[in-house]
């Protein structure tokens, strides 16, 4: 699936995006999403990203399955892969499986992963649980203004 045009903010953000469905049953706007990533990497502590280009892509949880066992040696199912030369793995199965008990929408789902992903390219972890509890709160702060429900 071809990459979405780049809007206005993209344009004035220096990254450029590639937002790419890989997952049959997800309806994606990658314009939207596209907008969303511009915005989180327009925002402190965003803006320094070193990257020209990210890409990413939803999937389902067998694709993400098998890249999660391929380079981190687990074979389940998980939310989000981020690899530092700019490409983030989102999958849209596990987001469906979990936006309900989070009370938002799958896209919404989807766009904390796409957030929590641009995070880890910023340098920030998630393993020690001062280091989660940080990036959580950080990531819910990115989201709520960047995040807008696309319309139907």
């Amino acid at each position: 699936m071809p990459s979405q045009e780049r809007s206005s903010l993209e344009e004035q953000v220096a990254i450029r995006f590639h937002i790419v469905n890989h997952h049959e049953s997800f309806g994606l706007d990658a314009e939207h999403f596209g907008a969303v990533a511009a915005a989180a990497v327009s925002l402190s502590p965003l803006s320094g990203l070193p990257h020209e280009e990210i890409e990413v892509s939803f999937m389902s949880d067998e694709e993400i399955s098998k890249v999660h066992a391929e380079f981190l040696g687990d074979s389940s199912p998980t939310d989000v892969i981020t690899f530092d030369h700019g490409e983030i793995l989102i999958s849209v199965d596990t987001a469906a499986r979990r936006c309900e008990d989070h009370g938002m929408s799958l896209g919404k789902e989807c766009a904390l992963y796409l957030v929590h992903g641009l995070l880890h390219l910023g340098g920030w972890e998630d393993k020690s649980p001062d280091g989660f509890a940080r990036m959580k709160r950080e990531q819910e702060r990115i989201l709520s203004l960047v995040w807008k429900e696309a319309a139907p």
